[in-house]
């Protein structure tokens, strides 16, 4: 039961992490969804990390399920990400589309890779 609540509670952190996030750019009335993008570039680092960390047994499992399980599971927006995206395109604004596209896998790619190698 206890993996669970650790899910749980990480998943909720990282939710208000990425609702800051968004939150903090709405001012900016940007065209191109960065909130998203920042968010799943971060959890990518940061799981990247806890991978890397991981890989040398220095990440307990109980903290596997509260940070790489929750907290990058509700931080990371995949959903968001694929919504905004079908927006996009669905506004004719199909260079953006493929911008977010390519730039989140690329990045976030970097991300993980970056993270793993921070970590060792």
């Amino acid at each position: 039961m206890i993996p669970y609540v650790l899910v749980f509670l990480g998943g909720g952190l990282g939710s208000i992490c990425r609702y800051g996030i968004a939150h903090l750019l709405v001012a900016y009335k940007l065209s191109f969804p960065l909130a998203t993008l920042m968010a799943n570039l971060l959890s990518c680092l940061t799981l990247g990390l806890l991978v890397g960390l991981s890989l040398r047994g220095q990440v307990p499992d109980h903290y596997k399920f509260l940070l790489m399980t929750g907290f990058c599971g509700g931080f990371s927006t995949f959903s968001t990400f694929t919504n905004e995206t079908f927006s996009l395109l669905q506004s004719g604004h199909i260079g953006l589309a493929l911008l977010n596209i390519g730039g989140s896998l690329l990045l976030c790619l970097a991300c993980i890779f970056l993270g793993i190698k921070l970590s060792l």
